[in-house]
């Protein structure tokens, strides 16, 4: 008797778990399916000049975000840059971390690179309900101007955000919604799959102006250079053998 009461009360058991798991499951992809909803992104750049601040601010919603994982992914254009060694020595002062896609030379002007990618990863503790994550940008030296022009204007992008939960696996089933494989931690290990959020209408890029030469004034400038070194030359040979000086 003992023995089959033991093995009802262990059979529901069994049943409670996997019923608890499932609403569990499912409760973790319905917060998704919010967020995913009514989740928004915004891009600002700050500071003036060739080094920028490109803040991000990505607010959250539902406030039950403690399975979630949130990825920001960032396509930056060939005119500007990151610089790796001032993100490393500015790691202690920021809640995110950072994976870049390839290595970053920093000297190379704009025409002779290409633009990259970057993986950022904010609050690794939990995700807050609002992330604020500002980078620290640097425009690349640009070709000169053919036309005149004084300036030349980078688009930058706002990121990606990609968002997942650990106990929700069936990321197929959600309907209309792109489901992409990226890196699951900064530490790049191995990549995971995240659901992207859809693009918004009213989210538009930030523009850089970045100042240029003017192409049109080389040969007056190489002349008037010239010109001036070789009266300097002759008023310098003049002054000399006046004075004979040898």
């Amino acid at each position: 008797m003992y023995l089959a009461l033991f093995a009802v009360l262990a059979c529901l058991s069994t049943c409670y778990g996997s019923i608890e798991k499932g609403e569990k499951k499912e409760n973790h992809c319905d917060v998704l399916k919010q967020l995913l909803e009514s989740s928004t992104v915004s891009v600002e750049l700050r500071k003036n000049g060739f080094h920028r601040e490109l803040v991000t601010s990505v607010e959250l919603s539902p406030d039950d975000l403690r399975w979630v994982r949130v990825l920001l992914v960032h396509r930056w254009p060939r005119g500007v840059y990151v610089d790796p060694y001032q993100l490393a020595s500015l790691s202690d002062h920021r809640d995110w971390k950072i994976l870049m896609d390839s290595a970053i030379d920093l000297e190379l002007p704009a025409h002779k690179t290409s633009g990259f990618i970057t993986y950022v990863y904010p609050a690794p503790e939990g995700t807050p309900r609002l992330i604020e994550v500002t980078i620290p940008v640097h425009a690349r030296y640009h070709e000169p101007s053919f036309d005149g022009k004084a300036f030349t204007s980078v688009e930058i992008e706002p990121p990606k955000l990609l968002l997942r939960a650990e106990k929700c696996t069936q990321l197929q089933s959600f309907e209309f919604h792109t489901v992409v494989e990226a890196p699951c931690t900064h530490k790049n290990h191995s990549t995971c799959a995240w659901l992207q959020l859809p693009h918004q209408q009213d989210q538009g890029s930030v523009s850089l102006q970045v100042p240029v030469g003017d192409e049109s004034l080389v040969i007056p400038v190489c002349a008037g250079t010239l010109l001036v070194t070789m009266i300097c030359c002759v008023g310098l040979f003049k002054y000399m053998w006046t004075h004979r000086i040898v």
